[in-house]
């Protein structure tokens, strides 16, 4: 079966315009054009479609989402990896919605606020057993009392930028880029300046010396592995392979940088 050009436009939330572009720079061809020079779309140009639309709503361009497409031609893989970090934020986003419906609740009804529903899905102490784990109860307090010190602005420009980089990890491992590349050691670069800016940690300039530059080598290369191991962490880099493409530039790059 095939669609036309308005059919798909208005399906998709887009515009005939903007489809007839994406065919102009070779993003999107149709499977067919008629005799009439109508554009048809068949499903694997649905397919390619919907890839372009995920990537667009992650912050790529055009030129950056049409690298990801000729270096990713399986489509069903690189969908599996873009579903498991959509169902990471569409729980996150579901407790978010729950507790801001709660608050409110409370506010119209002059009801008790409880805490400990007003903040589900902002928690960012979820992997603190891991970083007391590995880096000393120390490490998890400064950094903690770094992130409650900030107001509302602060973590929401620092979430975003956070949310950046993964979505730069990921369409650079999507992309099929080596990780030694300049591109993935630019990301790497990018990464470490990020964990620079987290007090409490090796990565942070509050440590000097020969042993803290060991400690931040180590650190980094742990982190990757971290990436790995655990799935809520490899959700952040489109699932396990691209978790495996950050471990290994960052490997690269500590071996290299610091």
């Amino acid at each position: 079966m095939d669609w036309s050009v308005q059919q798909i436009a208005k399906l998709a939330g887009t515009t005939g315009r903007t489809l007839r572009h994406y065919d102009d720079i070779g993003l999107l061809r149709p499977s067919r054009t008629g005799n009439n020079g109508y554009r048809y779309y068949g499903q694997e140009s649905l397919v390619r479609l919907q890839r372009i639309l995920l990537l667009r709503e992650m912050g790529l361009g055009l030129p950056a989402i049409a690298d990801v497409l000729a270096n990713e031609a399986d489509a069903e893989r690189a969908l599996d990896r873009h579903l498991a970090w959509l169902l990471q934020e569409q729980d996150r986003l579901g407790r978010q919605v729950a507790s801001v419906r709660h608050t409110i609740e409370a506010l119209q009804t002059g009801g008790k606020i409880m805490a400990e529903e007003m903040f589900d899905g902002f928690d960012h102490t979820q992997y603190r057993e891991e970083v007391e784990q590995r880096w000393g109860k120390d490490a998890y307090a400064t950094s903690d009392a770094w992130w409650r010190g900030m107001d509302a602005g602060q973590k929401a420009a620092w979430t975003e930028r956070s949310r950046e980089l993964g979505a730069d990890w990921t369409a650079a491992a999507a992309s099929g880029v080596p990780a030694d590349s300049a591109q993935a050691q630019d990301l790497a670069r990018r990464h470490v300046q990020w964990l620079r800016g987290i007090p409490g940690t090796p990565a942070s300039p509050a440590a000097g010396g020969n042993a803290a530059r060991a400690d931040i080598k180590a650190y980094v290369t742990g982190l990757g592995e971290m990436y790995v191991a655990d799935p809520r962490f490899a959700a952040n880099y489109g699932g396990a392979d691209g978790a495996a493409f950050v471990r290994d530039a960052l490997r690269i790059y500590a071996e290299t940088e610091l």
